[in-house]
Order: structure tokens, then C-alpha cells, then sequence
């Protein structure tokens, strides 16, 4: 698959957010009612608005120190790693590109910035779907499962992780 893994612009908020809010609630809250779902996904609820307040509020959230989206052959975002040296903070891929390798190229690309940046490890927080995922990659459980807040005060159940690189 040809794939073209950059840094994000503030102009991809619409589709990152898209992107995000459609695949957490997919994979990650199936359990949860709609008003719950409605807490977990914060601003990521209002992914289909186009009132500005709500875009804004989508553009603060995605950010962080370090956005990497992929785009896919056709120009289509299929992916986005946020983060900062040694912490990744969320990955999500979409979907219909999921299973491609997509999400374990973003990772190689964070995991040699984060070397470039002098770090040795990364840790995360990682959703219970995706621990097979990280764990073939090399991550490691480092405690049992926690659950914290998300946005809204709702809390979420989450597997810390660490790899050292």
C-alpha cells in the first residue's frame, strides 16, 4: 500500500477528528451507553459539526508536540499518532485500513523520533482492543488494567504499557 506518513496541519483537523471520534467509538465503546459515549468522546462527539466552536475545541484537542497523520494512495487520512518524546498519547486507524500495517508504520516513525529526541523509552495507555497490538511490537504490560478520566469526568479502563527502545 502506497502510504505517505507526514506531519499534521492544522487544515486535517476536520478528517483527524473524523477519523478519531468514528474509531474509538467502533472499537472502544461499544459498551457504553450513547449519553456515556457522548462524555468518553469529548469534543470528538461533535466530529460531523461545522460550528466553529466545536471545530476549535476538535483542533485543541488533537493537539500535542507531535501529530503524524498517513494519508493513503488517494489522499484519503487513513491514520494519526499523537505524541511527545517518550509518551505516545493515542493512535488510531481507520477501519477500512486497519490490518495493512498502516499502524505499525506510524509507530517505527514515532518510535525513531523518539530516539532522535534522546529518549530510550515510551510509555503509554493503551485501549483494552488494542493491547495485541502493541504487545507485537514489543510493548510490555507494566501494570495491571487502570481506569481514569477521560474527557468529560467519564472515566475509562486503559492497559499501561512501556517498551524500551
Amino acid at each position: 500500500m502506497d502510504l505517505n506518513i507526514r506531519r499534521y496541519k492544522l487544515s486535517d483537523a476536520e478528517a483527524v477528528g473524523r477519523l478519531i471520534a468514528d474509531t474509538f467509538r467502533r472499537f472502544n465503546l461499544s459498551y457504553a451507553t450513547p449519553v456515556e459515549q457522548g462524555k468518553l468522546l469529548g469534543p470528538f462527539r461533535h466530529a460531523d459539526s461545522s460550528d466553529s466552536e466545536h471545530r476549535a475545541a476538535i483542533a485543541a484537542a488533537i493537539d500535542a508536540p507531535w501529530v503524524l497523520v498517513a494519508e493513503d494512495s488517494a489522499g484519503e487520512l487513513c491514520g494519526v499518532l499523537r505524541g511527545r518524546p517518550g509518551r505516545l498519547h493515542s493512535l488510531f486507524v481507520d477501519a477500512a485500513h486497519q490490518r495493512r500495517g498502516i499502524g505499525r508504520r506510524m509507530m517505527d516513525v514515532f518510535e525513531q523520533e523518539v530516539r532522535r529526541a534522546g529518549d530510550d523509552r515510551i510509555t503509554l495507555q493503551s485501549t483494552l482492543f488494542a493491547v495485541p497490538f502493541y504487545e507485537t511490537l514489543g510493548y510490555k504490560r507494566s501494570t495491571g488494567i487502570r481506569s481514569g478520566p477521560c474527557f468529560d469526568g467519564a472515566n475509562f479502563r486503559y492497559q499501561p504499557m512501556k517498551k524500551l527502545l
